[in-house]
């Protein structure tokens, strides 16, 4: 995957906003990982530069996995009056409501500029838009008040991930689906590893630079742990091929996507740089001189508990030898 897709889809509801209270790192709790109004000045910065332009352009990643959460959401027969998009950003997924299936969308994030960047785009459902930050989704909606939650790509900087999937669950109504993606573990390992090597060749140790991101393999755990049921859970991959590493950085900063660690560098050494963009070429490079950079994606579905859905036969209850159908 090397350029980025456009959309078109006529417009044919209004909008309309609500704004609730920024960011409360003391509400959080003890999960403390990402400075999360750094992360709210990173997408504010992307959306102000060039009245948005840039912003805009590097919108390809979130394109194609809203794209495939689409696909999944299609697999699912069944219509919601209202779907709530979390961490919506512009709208990469609302824009791909039908109407035939979906009436309203309700965009939350926690940057306001990100959440109007596009306060012209084209949507074939009703929008609604509410500023509030995704971490605390109980102070924006009631208790069992949701028929469908879906997240594309913005779980990874939440602090208490089993937290915000609790409150997912709770927000849903019995029989109530949520559909997310996050980057997995494996997302940008080329350019993690390059800076690492960089950083023990030139300065003697390493810092984070790329946020930690949640292992594929835990996502299920945390899902049933959220009391959610009937899951599902697979992984894809997209990659990307740039010029250089160069190129990477400047797309992952318009993307609202630099690193927002608690404690972390605000700079690297140019020449650490040089060095990593080296490594990055002579490891990962291809044949023609790009670089690919590898995006790993965690798909996920869970249900809220109801009584009419399908449930295990009690342990013991089965009729049939498995040793006869072996």
């Amino acid at each position: 995957m090397s350029f980025p897709r456009a959309l078109s889809i006529a417009r044919r509801f209004p909008f309309q906003t609500r704004s609730f209270a920024a960011v409360s790192p003391s509400s959080v709790g003890p999960y403390q990982v990402f400075d999360r109004n750094a992360k709210i000045l990173q997408k504010n910065r992307a959306v102000d530069k060039n009245n948005g332009e840039p912003s805009r352009t590097v919108d390809y990643v979130r394109d194609e996995i809203a794209d495939r959460m689409m696909e999944r959401l299609e697999d699912i027969k069944r219509k919601f009056a209202t779907i709530v998009d979390l961490g919506s950003g512009p709208g990469h997924f609302s824009k791909l409501l039908d109407p035939e299936t979906t009436q309203k969308a309700i965009m939350i994030d926690s940057s306001e500029k990100l959440l109007h960047r596009d306060s012209d785009s084209d949507f074939d459902v009703q929008v609604e838009r509410i500023h509030a930050d995704e971490e605390n989704l109980l102070q924006v909606l009631e208790p069992n008040s949701q028929e469908a939650i879906v997240s594309c790509l913005s779980l990874h900087w939440i602090n208490d991930l089993p937290g915000i999937l609790v409150q997912i669950r709770e927000a849903l109504k019995p029989d109530g689906l949520f559909l997310g993606a996050m980057f997995g573990g494996e997302t940008l390992f080329e350019l993690r590893t390059s800076l690492q090597l960089a950083e023990v060749e030139r300065e003697g140790g390493i810092s984070p630079h790329v946020s930690p991101m949640t292992e594929t393999q835990d996502v299920s755990n945390l899902l049933g742990r959220a009391g959610f049921t009937l899951l599902t859970v697979d992984i894809d991959e997209v990659k990307v091929t740039y010029p250089s590493m160069w190129e990477l950085m400047d797309d992952l900063r318009d993307m609202g996507e630099s690193n927002a660690i608690l404690g972390r560098r605000h700079f690297i050494k140019r020449d650490t740089l040089a060095a990593a963009s080296a490594i990055y070429k002579e490891l990962h490079g291809n044949e023609d001189g790009t670089i690919p950079a590898t995006f790993q994606v965690v798909f996920m579905i869970g249900w809220k508990p109801a009584p009419s859905q399908p449930k295990p036969l009690e342990r013991g209850s089965g009729k049939m030898n498995l040793k006869e159908v072996l």
